[in-house]
């Protein structure tokens, strides 16, 4: 019978593994844009999309760890979490950061048009919407260890 409980809520392996690796991925992006760009954004930490690491790379790998710790390689549970992480995975480095490029190249071609006045600011379009391979990989980097390093605090 389920448990609707706070402390179900909390105990929960599966779902805390991703909590923590999505906002660890999130706290590395403000580490990562403090030493790239020398300024401290602390907003990246919860508003952040696309850059160093993915953080829904790490949130989905996070939880087909998890999944695969709990309940193994041949539940049905860790053959949707598999499935989930890879078409996240694969749309972070395919729709996303092509609809990131397009953003880039909409924003150029306003800016061009309206030079001069403040129009283009307020109707930009975010540019970093997707990531590369590496931002993907790191991401995923994150999401395999959260899952053994919370089993050992979880005990």
């Amino acid at each position: 019978m389920p448990e609707y409980t706070l402390k179900a809520f909390f105990g929960n392996y599966a779902l805390m593994c991703v909590v923590v690796a999505w906002f660890f991925a999130q706290f590395l992006k403000v580490i990562v844009t403090l030493f790239k760009e020398k300024t401290f954004k602390p907003r990246i930490l919860l508003f952040s999309l696309g850059g160093m690491p993915s953080s829904h790379s790490a949130s989905v790998t996070a939880l087909c760890v998890a999944c695969a710790i709990k309940y193994g390689f041949n539940s049905a549970v860790f053959a949707i979490s598999a499935l989930l992480a890879m078409v996240v995975m694969t749309d972070a480095m395919g729709v996303r950061w092509e609809t990131g490029e397009q953003s880039k190249i909409i924003n150029r071609l306003v800016k061009e048009i309206f030079t001069g006045t403040t129009e283009e600011a307020e109707t930009a379009l975010k540019e970093l919407v997707g990531h590369t391979p590496i931002q993907v990989f790191m991401g995923a980097l994150v999401g395999f260890i959260v899952p053994f390093v919370m089993l050992l605090i979880m005990k």
